[in-house]
């Protein structure tokens, strides 16, 4: 059985940081492509970015030069660093990890709990 578990969510100020960590289980880690979604209030979900089993980053422009994502197959985790937080952060962050290497949808993925993120003053 498929479980993703989100953790590190919480109240953060503007400008600072924090980082969320998500720990697979139930099925093969490291030859799997992990991403990170959120959804604010009254808005869609969208992209945060992804990371290959190879490696390789992809951020959506909005985080660019902001966030990190990294992961640790021996962990069977993956990371998402957050910096220079603003107020438009604020949302609910999911963890996904795509079911094939190049297709990345909703309906082919599998999906944590999520952890809520709230950027304040």
């Amino acid at each position: 059985q498929v479980q993703l578990v989100e953790s590190g969510g919480g109240l953060v100020q503007v400008g600072g940081s924090l980082r969320l960590s998500c720990v697979a289980s139930g099925r093969t880690f490291s030859g799997s492509t992990m991403a990170w979604f959120r959804q604010a209030p009254g808005k869609e979900r969208e992209s945060v970015g992804r990371i290959s089993s190879a490696g390789i980053t992809t951020y959506a422009d909005s985080v660019k030069g902001r966030f990190t994502i990294s992961r640790d197959n021996a962990k069977r985790t993956v990371y998402l660093q957050m910096n220079s937080l603003k107020p438009e952060d604020t949302a609910v962050y999911y963890c996904a990890r795509f079911w094939y290497d190049t297709v990345y949808t909703a309906s082919a993925a599998d999906w944590g709990q999520g952890t809520q993120v709230t950027v304040s003053s």
